[in-house]
């Protein structure tokens, strides 16, 4: 297997020339001894002219700032802060001795945007603390750097102490609860092998290493009408770890040892490359940087470029193979290629310069392919930044100041020799060509008068943009060529960023340290005070007016891009939510940015036909899931306030996709080798069904209900008989923030109640089947829980007051009707357009027909989406909506009992949002689990804890089995239709702790549960507060985009866990946090 390569970029700390020193020193004194001379002379106007000019009263540089500038020219590794690309915020103390896990999470008082109470976060601690804390072996040394893998599924944290030692952490469920994958006890205990420079290595994605190319949405240009999108492309460099959901982490010690950290199976293993052979203190490695690039690689003794090579042993095979049992033995190999100094230097200067000992920031931008024709790859680039302070004890007036140097590595064809050589006679080598020569260029260099505190590249254009933050809380992007500052004037024209259209950072405040959010619209400060200070940015153009005008329509293009962007890489967006937030007090802004992400996207909306391939489309429609998560988001004011129609709209609409979910995988659990795991035969799979059983017959019945009350509500009558009146129909459903009639005209919100009303009739009938097999076979002490369990499912589907047959015999009528409405109107719009000319050939006719379906299908999928967005239906849905409700609706009345739907109890479904409703469960407590969907009530004590296997837990993570432990389940009951009920009571299965195997890294949806089947793993417990049994309150998750709530479950059971897995995040695609019972978070 041909070998990868990687680059790295280092320095040595270097000897300060004191000669040099002195020189400056004595230049300096040339202005003042000028003044002197003057003095000496008694010359009256001058001495006059002196004691008026002002003095300037520059603030010296604060302590704690010269002290992070030791700190970062000391050592290149020493980033206390980090944002990883799931949400999470790694915080290393002022002492060094612990690592705080904080996050930024919406509000569930008020729907805003902050950072997490200090009292919930996450500690992990070099001394031992209480329970909760993950507690390292101390050496002695303080935790010095901290940084998050690139990873999607669940985040990993390299946690580094001041020695080199290094653990690796990692966040299977919780956005803060970590669990260690690598512990450090094994490292050496020498400042020898002190970290110098870390980096992880990109995710291998199948996706982009199929196509070669990485792409973004870069940028909007206005062309008369509206905004049209750039995308651009870059080579997707490797080197990355062969498994395609994980990371390897790369690192480089003081003494020139390269180390390689990979992950095989549940375990980290090692490699190590020695680059440089350290014989004296000023060989001694200071900084080294990270790029993956084409087949470059930089190490530095000054600035020395290496070749390194990553060849990761697994041998090629025909056969598909599990990523997770393939075996790696990698091995690396470096390759000396060129060597300069950090200064230009004439022949009689040291090669030991003195500004080396300023050097504070090193970065190494990999190579970078030009939008030419033919594509043109632009070098790739080194910039290193040396930052100055000014000396309290000298008497001169001196200049803070950051230089940023840059070299480009450029490569070189070797001239030929001349042909005279060839007849010296044959020669070892003869007619081969010479070999590429490496060298490095100095560029002009670029003086900023103020401390750069952080220097990275951003997720805008694909790192073609530096990012520099400075130590007075500003920040500046630079283009990586001309190092010319970027987005610092108004630019509606031609937008890459949402800088250019009028936002900007708030409150610039000191600070010595920085961590941006993966979208950098946002960013955690370290102050001076060692508080942290989270900023975001916010829009300084005041109102935005109208959504017509260019300024609001490059508010909503910068805006486009940055969400898309996110979602295509599944990393986090509610940086962006958080700022986008205040914008959406203009009532139509939402509808607006959700149409255009939409639209630029080109999600799929319409899902009309009936189809058992568009429905399994539709569950994995992972775009459609954060469309619907934005929505949700912005229509959410609090707990217990009422929510927007948008926000009901879409709250139900991902909660009802969530159970749908929940109820498939329970019923399709993978083949294990000794028999089949089946979730059905546990009693907490059977309950937990039970409540998404009863959450959507609740939803039916009050859908049915609220079209009842529609069907006696004259004004809304009057809107369906009256063709003139029906573009008022939605302001009046607005109004009275009524989401029923949308729910059944969305055809994806359509199809999810038909499919919902199929798998609760599955329900029943398993259910069902269950109770019969119950009556011929006596019921174990083991199997009583399990017959309970199927009996209150049977009595919840089977006592429904709305039959989920009956309601899906409804969908499916409107269904036919408005696909039929679709056909008649949009085929006969399109054949006007394209009328086919007599005597057409069969080939025209044929091209004719397929731009009929075209057109019909565009537009289906335009008006779909306008209804989506809360618009009003289309003018053909006029008699669509009357035969609903003159015809249709009328008869199913005869079939249900619309008292007992007026009196029926649909708290489950948090949809009654008048005031008194909100008022009395507030005051209970109130909340829904959104897994097992049932009530919780703040405080709430529960006993009989258990917990897992730290095996299973790891395991369980990786999409394996779990900890290989022997599990009883209760009697085997089969629940799947069509299989013949029975079974061993008390059955032992071999199976591990973490259910079923699959693949990491899968997406959400219907496979995202299936392919990460890993343990629940047990969760620290607050004491409960006197309960006479000594009881223990229920950890919380609650998520940081919806401020939905679950309980932190704990079970081992392998059925359980499978289904549990899908919870790893939120219906709505947000992450959990774990938080007390009832804690805001």
């Amino acid at each position: 297997m041909s070998a990868h390569d990687m680059s790295l970029l280092g320095g040595d700390s270097m000897s300060i020339d004191s000669g040099i020193q002195v020189m400056q020193s004595i230049q300096g004194m040339d202005g003042a001894m000028a003044l002197d001379d003057v003095d000496l002379f008694g010359d009256p106007v001058m001495d006059n002219a002196l004691g008026t000019l002002p003095l300037t009263s520059r603030p010296p540089p604060s302590k704690q700032l010269q002290q992070r500038l030791d700190q970062l020219r000391a050592r290149g590794c020493c980033q206390g802060i980090a944002w990883g690309r799931l949400g999470n915020i790694a915080c290393v103390s002022k002492d060094g001795m612990s690592v705080d896990i904080r996050y930024m999470r919406c509000n569930p008082e008020n729907g805003e945007w902050d950072m997490n109470d200090p009292s919930s976060s996450a500690t992990i601690s070099l001394v031992h603390g209480p329970p909760s804390f993950i507690s390292l072996p101390s050496a002695g040394a303080p935790i010095v750097h901290v940084a998050w893998s690139p990873t999607t599924h669940m985040a990993d944290l390299a946690v580094i102490d001041a020695l080199g030692r290094i653990s690796i952490l990692f966040f299977p469920l919780q956005i803060n609860r970590p669990y260690p994958m690598r512990k450090w006890d094994s490292d050496p205990v020498d400042d020898l092998h002190s970290v110098v420079g870390c980096h992880w290595l990109p995710i291998g994605n199948a996706a982009s290493q199929s196509r070669g190319f990485l792409t973004q949405c870069s940028g909007a240009h206005w062309a008369g009408s509206e905004y049209k999108y750039n995308h651009m492309a870059q080579p997707a460099f490797g080197p990355s770890h062969p498994h395609p959901g994980r990371s390897a982490l790369v690192c480089v010690t003081t003494n020139g040892l390269l180390r390689l950290f990979y992950q095989i199976s549940s375990r980290h293993e090692e490699t190590a490359l020695e680059l440089e052979s350290v014989t004296a203190a000023d060989d001694l490695i200071t900084h080294a940087s990270f790029c993956c690039d084409k087949p470059l690689a930089t190490a530095s003794k000054q600035l020395r470029v290496v070749r390194v090579g990553v060849n990761w042993g697994n041998p090629p095979s025909d056969k598909q193979v599990h990523p997770g049992s393939i075996q790696l033995r990698p091995s690396m190999k470096e390759v000396h290629v060129a060597t300069t100094s950090w200064l230009q230097h004439g022949p009689s200067e040291s090669t030991l310069d003195f500004s080396m000992a300023q050097l504070s920031h090193l970065l190494v931008l990999p190579s970078f392919m030009e939008t030419s024709n033919p594509p043109t790859f632009a070098p790739a680039v080194v910039v290193t930044v040396r930052s100055y302070l000014p000396n309290e004890t000298s008497p001169y007036d001196q200049e803070t100041q950051s230089i940023i140097d840059r070299w480009e590595v450029l490569n070189d064809q070797a001239q030929a020799p001349h042909p005279a050589f060839e007849q010296l006679g044959p020669r070892n080598g003869a007619g081969a060509a010479p070999p590429t020569m490496t060298r490095l260029r100095k560029l002009e260099p670029v003086t900023i008068p103020k401390v750069v505190i952080s220097m990275q590249t951003t997720t805008i254009q694909l790192g073609r943009v530096v990012c520099f933050t400075f130590s007075d809380g500003t920040v500046q992007y630079r283009d990586r060529f001309t190092m010319a500052e970027l987005y610092n004037e108004h630019n509606t024209e031609n937008i890459n960023s949402p800088h250019q259209v009028g936002f900007q950072f708030d409150d610039p405040t000191p600070c010595l340290q920085v961590a941006f959010s993966p979208s950098n619209f946002a960013f955690v400060q370290v102050c001076e005070d060692n508080t942290l200070k989270l900023r975001k940015l916010h829009y300084t153009m005041g109102d935005l007016g109208s959504l017509q005008d260019v300024q609001a329509r490059a508010v909503l293009a910068s805006l486009t891009m940055p969400i898309s962007f996110a979602w295509q890489q599944q990393m986090t967006f509610d940086d962006i939510l958080a700022v986008v937030r205040p914008l959406t007090q203009h009532p139509k802004f939402t509808n607006a940015l959700f149409k255009e992400i939409i639209t630029l996207l080109r999600t799929v909306v319409d899902y009309s036909e009936e189809q058992q391939q568009l429905v399994d489309t539709l569950i994995r429609n992972n775009q459609l899931q954060s469309c619907l998560s934005l929505l949700n988001h912005f229509g959410f004011n609090g707990n217990f306030e009422a929510r927007s129609f948008h926000g009901k709209f879409a709250s139900v609409a991902l909660n009802l996709r969530n159970i749908i979910v929940l109820i498939v995988l329970a019923n399709h659990s993978p083949q294990k080798s000794n028999g089949v795991l089946n979730p059905l035969d546990e009693s907490e799979v059977v309950e937990t069904l039970v409540g998404c059983a009863e959450w959507a017959v609740s939803l039916f019945s009050w859908l049915i209900d609220s079209l009842f009350n529609l069907l006696d509500d004259p004004e809304f009558m009057a809107l369906l008989s009256d063709q003139r009146r029906f573009q008022e129909l939605a302001n009046y459903l607005h109004t009275r923030n009524d989401v029923s009639v949308y729910l059944l005209l969305c055809s994806s919100t359509r199809s999810l109640l038909q499919v919902a009303c199929r798998r609760v009739a599955g329900l029943e009938e398993i259910s069902s089947r269950a109770l019969t097999y119950y009556k011929t076979h006596s019921v174990t002490e083991t199997g009583a829980a399990l017959h309970h369990a199927y009996q209150r499912m049977y009595r919840t589907s089977s006592s429904s007051p709305v039959k989920p047959q009956d309601f899906e015999r409804l969908l499916s009528t409107l269904g036919r009707d408005i696909s039929t409405a679709y056909q008649r109107t949009l085929t006969a719009m399109a054949k006007s357009k394209d009328q086919t000319q007599p005597g057409a050939t069969e080939q025209q006719q044929q091209q004719a027909q397929q731009r009929v379906e075209l057109f019909v299908k565009s537009a289906q999928n335009r008006w779909e989406l306008e209804m989506l967005s809360g618009a009003n239906p289309p003018n053909i849905f006029r008699e669509v909506l009357a035969r609903l409700f003159t015809s249709t609706l009328t008869t199913f009345k005869a079939l249900t009992d619309p008292a007992k739907l007026y009196f029926a109890n649909y708290d489950l479904l948090e949809v009654n949002d008048d005031a008194k409703t909100l008022r009395a469960r507030k005051k209970a407590g109130k909340y829904v689990d959104v897994f097992k969907r049932v009530e919780l009530v703040a405080g709430q004590q529960q006993q009989n804890t258990q917990s897992f296997p730290p095996a299973a837990v790891t395991n369980g993570a990786q999409g394996k089995g779990g900890g290989g432990e022997n599990v009883k389940t209760e009697a085997g009951v089969w629940g799947a239709a069509g299989v013949k009920l029975g079974g061993t009571p008390s059955l032992t299965l071999g199976l591990a702790g973490g259910g079923g195997g699959g693949s990491a890294g899968a997406g959400n949806g219907a496979n995202g549960g299936a392919a990460v089947a890993m343990t629940q793993v047990h969760s620290p417990r607050d004491e409960g507060a006197g309960g006479a049994g000594g009881g223990h309150a229920i950890r919380w998750r609650r998520c940081v985009r919806c401020a939905s709530v679950m309980e932190d479950i704990m079970n081992q059971r392998p059925g359980f866990t499978y289904v549990l897995a899908q919870q790893r995040k939120c219906c709505c695609g947000g992450a959990w946090a774990l938080v007390a019972n009832g804690a805001l978070g």
